[in-house]
């Protein structure tokens, strides 16, 4: 049973779609706030999040039994007298743990297309969706959509550089995909473990960290000594003064700083350089010196 009244709830988030031809316009797009019966509703097969926390939802529905649902769940008419969730999945399961017969709802009538892209968009804009889930619900509005990251950041509301850094996650070792899925690392650990291209070893780093609670700087710190591990310190060379005054004397002429490793008898120059001005006064004065 379908009660009438009167609001707009998160009508606005909607108007893109509203707009698009493909929105069925022989169908006028209903602007109030009905409120369906629960028996009536069933959920999308395609929604982009698997997951909901049982504790998290335990503590919604208990606020709906005290406040009731506050924002209404949008649905699609289905036309044979059910609807189907296009947003709003996780109140309409609080809804039914709190003991609620109806929910308030707004109704729509989108194409199987228009539903799943927006389906993934709302689920994109939670900031507690799995971090993992975020990465290839992009990848889908990417490769389903013909959308480049430009247009996602634009969809979604986020910037350029997060869409990327998500995408980048699905890099990971299935394993490790798995610890972030089941929150065991945050989005912050995985994108420190995404730099470790060797199996073995980003396993080894996500199971130590997950072992001893490192926080993401503990971890990045353990990415960066596997990376670049400590070099035996060289002995030390003795150089002479004269060379001593060379580098000295280089170092007045180029304008720049000159290094060396060796000694009188056999080493090796460096002549650092900073900006493409500092490269060209180097090159200018060797001409001038082969002169």
């Amino acid at each position: 049973m379908v009660k009438h009244g009167l609001g707009r709830g998160i009508e606005s988030l909607f108007a893109m779609y509203d707009e698009e031809p493909s929105a069925q316009p022989s169908s006028p797009v209903q602007k109030q706030v009905d409120v369906v019966s629960l028996g009536l509703i069933h959920t999308n097969p395609n929604q982009p999040r698997k997951h909901f926390d049982e504790e998290s939802l335990n503590e919604l529905a208990n606020s709906i039994k005290v406040h009731g649902v506050i924002q209404p769940i949008v649905l699609n008419d289905n036309h044979d007298g059910t609807y189907m969730i296009i947003a709003g999945e996780r109140r309409f399961r609080a809804a039914k743990k709190a003991g609620l017969t109806e929910i308030p709802a707004i109704i729509k009538n989108y194409s199987d297309k228009q539903i799943k892209e927006i389906s993934i968009i709302e689920n994109l804009q939670r900031e507690d969706l799995n971090p993992i889930e975020a990465a290839r619900a992009i990848k889908q509005l990417m490769e389903e959509y013909k959308l480049s990251q430009e247009a996602v950041s634009d969809r979604i509301g986020k910037s350029r550089s997060n869409i990327a850094n998500t995408l980048r996650l699905l890099n990971l070792y299935p394993e490790v995909l798995n610890m972030v899925e089941k929150g065991l690392l945050s989005s912050g650990h995985a994108r420190a473990l995404v730099v470790v291209l060797d199996h073995n070893s980003q396993i080894r780093l996500a199971n130590q960290a997950i072992k001893e609670k490192w926080n993401v700087r503990d971890l990045e710190k353990a990415v960066r000594k596997l990376q670049h591990p400590e070099s035996k310190a060289k002995p030390h060379v003795e150089q002479s003064l004269e060379l001593k005054s060379l580098l000295l004397s280089m170092q007045r002429t180029f304008g720049t700083k000159v290094s060396v490793i060796g000694n009188d008898k056999k080493g090796r120059i460096y002549i650092d350089y900073y900006s493409r001005d500092d490269l060209d006064r180097i090159a200018d004065l060797l001409t001038l010196i082969r002169k």
